[in-house]
């Protein structure tokens, strides 16, 4: 494909981003902008398939004994922030920026990755398949996105996984665990020496998850980290001493411990009862010899850890986070993405692909 094809794909891709831009799709309403996408993929000869709101495709050419990459990334947002002075689903271009909702998180990831596939499309004898999805409920972590959608694309290699890393490779990612904690107590007259303070029992527990500090650490995602983010009781009268205190602790794990793991040491130290919410989204990484990092090594870019997750965290086979835009803009008032680093990040996906392709 010659450099004004791969402009006019650029061009096409920045028109798809307004038109998303312009269609709220919040997680589990994104029946509109999956229309949209299929719609855009069928006008250039991609026979697309869809699941609840996951929108994918195979390449023109898949070959069932070719390996495959999977190109994923989401287009569900959150609701807007509500210190937005612009209209969120009005796309506007100003001093290079295009300014919209889900415009950097994961529209112009998503948007370059479809470039990305229609630039290797129909071309024959690669090296690779190549799988394109467009998946939902990403924002919320929902069970109908990447995972409803997972098996329906048959076996998958790797991935490279849409979200705004600045085109750098996001080459690990923390899991996340949501603990939900209850310390008992016994109901009493707070005026008269009776029962248990429940309160005071969870602050011991609460006081270990502040201070306990796991001793692996990892050299791209450094130490598990332990917040306690929310404490309430049943409690509505003043007088009465609670006979349970419950809190929440948002536990974000590194590549070196199982979510099994930080249970076991967790129940080991604490009194509280202890649920997880979710051992779903765990940690992951892809090895630095892999052929993806080794390619975007050789083009200038650096890898890292993310301390955020992503769909990645939910695919049992090794991928890469990268795109264009940046993470500190995503669920921000006014978001935004540089019209030329969608054009850029088209160019770098290709350029990576192409050497392992």
């Amino acid at each position: 494909m010659s450099k004004d094809n791969l402009h006019t794909l650029q061009q096409s891709a920045i028109e798809l981003l307004k038109q998303l831009i312009s269609t709220p799709s919040f997680s589990k309403e994104e029946d509109r902008t999956a229309e949209i996408l299929t719609t855009f993929l069928e006008k250039h000869g991609v026979a697309v398939k869809s699941v609840k709101h996951n929108v994918y495709a195979r390449s023109a050419h898949f070959d069932d004994s070719k390996p495959t990459i999977l190109l994923n990334s989401h287009h569900d947002t959150v609701k807007p922030n509500k210190n937005y002075t612009l209209d969120p689903f009005t796309p506007i271009e100003k001093d290079g920026k295009l300014f919209g909702l889900g415009s950097n998180d994961a529209g112009g990831p998503l948007v370059a990755l479809i470039a990305t596939f229609l630039y290797f499309n129909q071309q024959p004898n690669l090296k690779y398949n190549l799988v394109l999805a467009a998946s939902a409920e990403e924002e919320i972590s929902g069970k109908d996105g990447i995972e409803l959608v997972l098996p329906h694309l048959g076996k998958i290699d790797c991935a490279i996984v849409g979200e705004p890393t600045q085109m750098q490779m996001a080459v690990a990612e923390r899991g996340l665990m949501v603990l939900d904690c209850l310390a008992h107590g016994k109901a009493g007259h707070a005026a008269r020496n009776e029962g248990e303070n429940a309160i005071y029992k969870a602050i011991k527990d609460i006081e270990w998850f502040q201070s306990y500090q796991f001793p692996k650490v990892s050299d791209l995602l450094g130490p598990v980290k332990m917040s306690v983010t929310v404490i309430e009781t049943d409690n509505k009268a003043h007088n009465v001493v609670p006979a349970q205190c419950k809190f929440v602790v948002d536990t974000r794990v590194n590549e070196l411990y199982t979510f099994e793991d930080i249970l076991e040491t967790i129940h080991k130290h604490v009194q509280c009862e202890v649920v997880p919410r979710s051992t779903r989204l765990r940690s992951t990484s892809i090895a630095l010899d892999h052929p993806l990092i080794k390619s975007g090594v050789s083009l200038g870019r650096t890898y890292y850890g993310s301390p955020t997750t992503s769909d990645k965290a939910l695919m049992p086979f090794q991928a890469l986070k990268m795109g264009p835009g940046d993470s500190a803009r995503s669920h921000t008032a006014d978001e935004y993405i540089f019209v030329n680093e969608v054009y850029e990040g088209i160019e770098l996906y290709v350029r990576l692909l192409e050497k392992i392709l």
